[in-house]
């Protein structure tokens, strides 16, 4: 099940977090996987892991809002590699201290907006150029928060740009003939650097301890999600197994949206 045999893999943000936890299941489901980060120290961490366990992988510096830097991934992971068959979008940043409207900047907006929404679409846009010969997934990590209102303005609407995003390109390339599914993940609150520092702004919380009960208690599951939460679903929309899912959003969040 999930087998991602022969298939090359780039992740965004694959430094730390959900992109970590992802490379590192995709690699040990068989793929060889393009670890990209801004942190490059971060990315080779990764693929420092995936190679002591006998998997494959490199680990490549990208700012993923730079057009150009995407056509030198591409084609450092087409000569590494081959033609990838999976891509995994998942950097990101939160939009913590941003919730005030009146209060806000355009600039702060547009940084949101760069690297949330516009570097997904770059990211689709270059890898659906390769893909389409010989078929993909990709695979677009969005957020409840695309679904639901409740962490600003700025970040709801990128990651519920993310879905509709991903819809919209599933059914161009359905309708182009190519053999690529356009899928996006929503997880719930995950137990990860970027969310623990929602706890530095927040008023209501102090403490990661206090912040982790506080979520605790809008998940009706009864716990927090992990990074490999996330990752087991990115790596089965990835897979063969989902052969038959493209438009479509998996949301796994503990029940949160449920609520």
């Amino acid at each position: 099940m999930n087998r991602i045999d022969g298939k090359i893999a780039i992740v965004t943000g694959g430094g730390s977090g959900i992109g970590e936890a992802t490379s590192e299941s995709l690699a040990a489901s068989g793929g060889r996987i393009v670890v990209t980060d801004v942190d490059e120290e971060a990315a080779i961490h990764t693929v420092d892991i995936i190679r002591q366990r006998g998997g494959e992988a490199i680990a490549l510096h990208q700012d993923v809002t730079d057009e150009g830097r995407w056509a030198e991934v591409i084609e450092t992971t087409v000569s590494t590699y081959g033609r990838p068959s999976v891509l995994v979008n998942n950097a990101g940043i939160s939009g913590v201290g941003q919730d005030n409207i009146e209060e806000s900047t355009f600039e702060q907006w547009r940084a949101i907006m760069n690297i949330n929404l516009d570097a997904v679409y770059l990211g689709c846009k270059h890898a659906i150029g390769q893909m389409k010969a010989e078929g993909g997934s990709i695979v677009n990590i969005s957020s409840i928060m695309g679904i639901v209102a409740g962490a600003g303005p700025a970040y709801n609407a990128s990651k519920g740009g993310v879905r509709l995003l991903s819809k919209s390109l599933a059914v161009y390339c359905g309708n182009q003939g190519y053999n690529i599914r356009v899928n996006s993940v929503h997880p719930g609150f995950i137990w990860t650097p970027m969310v623990r520092r929602i706890a530095e702004t927040s008023e209501e919380v102090s403490t990661e301890d206090e912040l982790y009960e506080s979520l605790l208690l809008r998940h009706p599951i009864g716990r927090l999600g992990v990074a490999e939460d996330i990752a087991k679903g990115v790596t089965f929309l990835a897979s063969d197994d989902s052969s038959f899912i493209t438009g479509s959003e998996l949301v796994i969040d503990g029940g949160y949206t449920a609520v």
